[in-house]
This record gives C-alpha cells, structure tokens and sequence, in this order.
C-alpha cells in the first residue's frame, strides 16, 4: 500500500521536477515519524481537491442564469416573454434579433433569472441559439398549440437541434416544452403534443442517422436521441424534458389575465 501511495505522491508530472526531492524527503520523514500519517494527508488533500472543485461548479452553475424562449415565429414566445416580465399583454410583431431582461422569480430565495427571447424565423434562430446556448441555465421550447397539427413536422424539426446542442452542453441545462395558446378552442393538450412529438422525432432520428455526413450538419454531435432499437420517447433522454400547458394571451380577449401560473412555478423551481 505504501508504495502505491508514494508513486502517487511522487507523480512529478503535475507537480514538477524542481519539487520532486521535497517531497520525497517530506514522504520519507512521514512514513519514519508515523506510518499513518501519510494516509491521513493522502485523505486531507483528496478532501481539500473535492472543497475546491464543487466551490469551482457551483459559481460556473451561478453564472449560468439564462432561460432561452425558442421556437417556431408565432409561437407567443415574446408575449410570453413580456407576460413574465409585466404581467401585461402587449401586441408583439416578429422579432430579428434577441432580446433580454432580469427576471425575478416567485421564490422564498429571491433568486433571478435573465429571460432571452430568441427569434423564430428559419434563418436566424439557429445561430442566436449558438450565440447564447453557453450561458443557458433552462431552454423553453414554445409550441403554438393551436396550429400543432399543420407545424408539427417544422416544430419536431427544430426540436431534434435544439435537443442535441442541449444534451451536447456540459451544464445541460433544464428543459420544457411550453405548450402555448391553450384559450384557443382547437388547441391541442400537451399530452397529445408530447406523444407527436416523439413519433416525428422517431423518423427523424432514423433518417439523419442514415444520411451521409456531409450532408447531415447534425451526424457529428457526440450524442443521438433516445435510446437504439427501441421507439423514442423523450424519458430516454439524458436531460428531463418537461411538459406544460399555458396561454399568454388568457381567455378573455387580448386585454384578459394570462394563464402563465404553471410556467412562473416551474421558472422559480429551476431558479
């Protein structure tokens, strides 16, 4: 056991050669006072490494404070963005660049978060999604309920990236599908949104594994979705993906409470 311990410790590729004959003298005066004590410093220093490295994720897990609102264009994700934000209805147009605020959440820690309203228009969102993916702590995926059915294909599309630059990050952040626009009569449930969902990613996850790779962007991630052999469903991630309903523009017309409760809970729990 000794000597295993002692090459340990006298590794001198991370400690350098100049201090090599230190601790080899440190070792050897250790081990003739008292055998034990080796071990115990072996212990303290091995506890001291573990304090050190949690102390370094925590603040890199502080510093991760932004929710990303994504999705398709007219999903509702800025009006559900000012909602957060106001708590008032606004008339929003489609967006071409990003925007943000500090948001505080209904906590008993007072915590906040920076909301990050990304475009949804087929030629932008992709990169705003790289620009601010790094400092993602949640992505909320807006879906317009509404119209599901006649976007499904477009929405699992942008879903599949989406999901694999998530699970590609190292803070893999917190994930929800925010089923919006649920005071609309043809709305469809999460429920039945979620079960869609994981049939179109099935067939997309079969058809980009088999295409070629210079035509496939997505074939080189480290990571595919859901597990091989079996039909996909989103339990099999490595991420939790949640599920909700909510409406940002409410039930009573343009000027009515929006029905966002589920959303603010789920925004304070992750905060």
């Amino acid at each position: 056991m000794a000597s295993a311990e002692s090459r340990r410790m006298g590794n001198g590729g991370s400690v350098g050669g100049a201090f090599q004959p230190y601790l080899d003298s440190l070792r050897q005066e250790l081990q003739q006072r008292d055998p034990t004590l080796l071990s115990i410093v072996v212990a303290l220093l091995a506890v001291l490494l573990t304090l050190v490295f949690w102390k370094f994720i925590r603040s890199r897990r502080s510093s991760q404070r932004g929710v990303l609102l994504v999705g398709l264009c007219d999903s509702g994700k800025t009006l559900l963005f000012v909602r957060l934000l106001t708590g008032l209805y606004r008339d929003t147009q489609t967006s071409i660049t990003d925007s943000s605020a500090l948001y505080r959440v209904n906590n008993t820690r007072g915590a906040s978060l920076t909301l990050i309203d990304l475009p949804g228009h087929e030629s932008l969102r992709l990169q705003f999604l790289e620009r601010f993916k790094a400092s993602a702590r949640a992505v909320v995926f807006v879906v317009d309920s509404a119209a599901f059915q006649r976007e499904v294909k477009d929405v699992a599309e942008f879903l599949y990236q989406v999901l694999i630059d998530s699970m590609s990050l190292k803070n893999t952040p917190s994930f929800l599908i925010a089923c919006n626009k649920q005071d609309i009569t043809m709305a469809k449930s999460a429920k039945l949104i979620q079960q869609q969902l994981e049939k179109e990613l099935n067939t997309l996850r079969v058809t980009r594994s088999a295409a070629p790779s210079t035509l496939d962007s997505s074939s080189t991630a480290p990571v595919q979705l859901g597990k091989k052999g079996k039909e996909f469903e989103f339990s099999q991630l490595p991420l939790k993906v949640e599920f909700l309903e909510c409406s940002a523009k409410g039930g009573r017309g343009d000027a009515g409470s929006a029905d966002i409760r589920d959303l603010e809970k789920w925004l304070a729990k992750i905060a």
